[in-house]
């Protein structure tokens, strides 16, 4: 909320110079990996100085666990529109094959960073929670998408959250790698593959 004098509050802009610092970070990151970036080289491929990006990142990790956190806050919710919209179980299946290979040609670069933090936290003990939290704001994702198009088909979700998770997830990440080797027909194949799967992820209702 801005003052009297129309300035916002010192809180806000300093979040949103955050925002901006991570805007600017995440394409070197999802190019170099977690590994490899640090806090300099980061700053040497972004839109500020390494003073400005140490000010208000105090290291590498601060930076990349609030990039990934932002970047999937969002990431969580582009599907919503196509849950609320669709009349039919095909016009879900449709949007949501669409909308996957949309981000995956747009955003490569950050689900490249989710993947290699997410593997990382097996090693590295301080991204461990970011990455259980994340993952659990994707499975609760998948579970909407499912269960809303088994609403659609008059049936329920025929395995538990989990599982679907994993499964589509597992097919994701795939179809990421092949993006990222320039396999040119990976985005095709992911849409068909979709197509495929989600009819063998419901059975009929048990209440009908």
């Amino acid at each position: 909320m801005a003052s009297a004098s129309g300035r916002r509050p010192p809180a806000d802009k300093y979040d949103e110079r955050r925002r901006a610092i991570a805007e600017s970070a995440t394409r070197t990151l999802g190019e170099l990996g977690y590994a490899r970036a640090s806090l300099r080289e980061i700053a040497n491929n972004s839109d500020f100085s390494h003073g400005v990006v140490h000010y208000y990142f105090k290291d590498k990790h601060d930076l990349i666990v609030y990039c990934v956190r932002e970047l999937k806050t969002v990431c969580v919710r582009r599907y919503d529109g196509v849950v609320a919209d669709s009349r039919t179980p095909d016009e879900l299946v449709t949007g949501f094959a669409d909308e996957l290979a949309d981000t995956l040609k747009e955003e490569a670069s950050m689900h490249r960073l989710w993947y290699d933090v997410r593997s990382q936290s097996m090693f590295e003990e301080r991204l461990r929670d970011v990455a259980t939290e994340i993952d659990g704001w994707l499975e609760q994702m998948i579970w909407r998408i499912v269960s809303r198009y088994a609403e659609l088909a008059g049936a329920e979700p025929a395995l538990p959250p989990s599982v679907l998770y994993g499964i589509l997830d597992g097919l994701f990440q795939q179809a990421l790698i092949a993006v990222t080797r320039g396999h040119d027909g990976a985005l095709d194949e992911l849409r068909e593959l979709v197509h495929q799967l989600l009819p063998t992820m419901i059975r009929p209702s048990l209440t009908t």
